[in-house]
């Protein structure tokens, strides 16, 4: 099994955030310092920063209504990290991001299986988030936005795009590029004002007080499940 399934398996951390542990090598397996590609067999021994991995926890899914200025890093150098915002007993991590300027529901958990799962583009799930931007929107922005935009050196896949109000849009994507929507609003000459994230696939942000966070249900969870299957 490669290194970063392995690790992410026994939830002490996710696929990416192991990647960086191995970039900064941090990790060995029976005594060499790793590569993204290491192998590990039945019987070997991985360590972190020279310590052995705790025995995987009981599983933990969360739902944050992440407030804007939250870094989603499970880094604890980066100052204002989601990590220690959320301060929670045990070890979690961050499914994805939802960068600091923007605000809204971003998931936490130690299951690192789900994430790439969650993440992965073609599997399609959908991220629904509702933008303000700086001038009124118009029926060809809409347009636009909907069939796709050329950023980061390629046109974003299409989308569902609904106007709200004069300066509000909805948008439910099924990609993940880095600062997607705000990129595609300025490459068509608008700037966002407030981003906030509503839906993760079936797990709605709904009433969640700003700053707060609260456990998935059983059946937030079954459904959550039946997807990622």
């Amino acid at each position: 099994m490669r290194i970063n399934k392995y690790i992410s398996e026994t939830g002490f951390c996710s696929r990416r955030e192991t990647n960086r542990l191995i970039e900064a090598k941090r990790i060995t397996v029976n005594g060499v310092t790793c590569e993204a590609d290491t192998m590990v067999q039945p019987g070997d021994v991985v360590l972190i920063d020279g310590k052995a991995i705790p025995p995987k926890a009981a599983p933990v899914y969360l739902a944050l209504n992440k407030p804007v200025g939250i870094t989603c890093t499970a880094s604890k150098q980066v100052a204002g990290n989601i990590i220690e915002f959320v301060n929670y007993p045990s070890r979690i991590f961050p499914v994805g991001r939802l960068d600091k300027a923007s605000e809204g529901l971003i998931l936490l958990t130690n299951d690192g299986e789900i994430v790439n799962k969650i993440l992965r583009s073609e599997h399609g799930h959908e991220k629904e988030y509702i933008v303000t931007v700086d001038k009124p929107v118009t029926e060809a922005f809409i347009q636009q936005m909907s069939e796709g935009v050329e950023i980061l050196n390629c046109k974003t896949k299409p989308c569902d795009v609904f106007q709200m109000n004069e300066c509000t849009f909805r948008i439910i994507l099924t990609q993940g590029l880095n600062r997607q929507i705000r990129r595609m609003c300025k490459a068509l000459g608008f700037r966002v004002l407030q981003l906030e994230r509503v839906r993760i696939m079936n797990i709605m942000l709904g009433d969640l007080a700003e700053g707060s966070w609260r456990y998935l249900t059983n059946e937030e969870l079954e459904q959550l499940f039946a997807q990622l299957n």
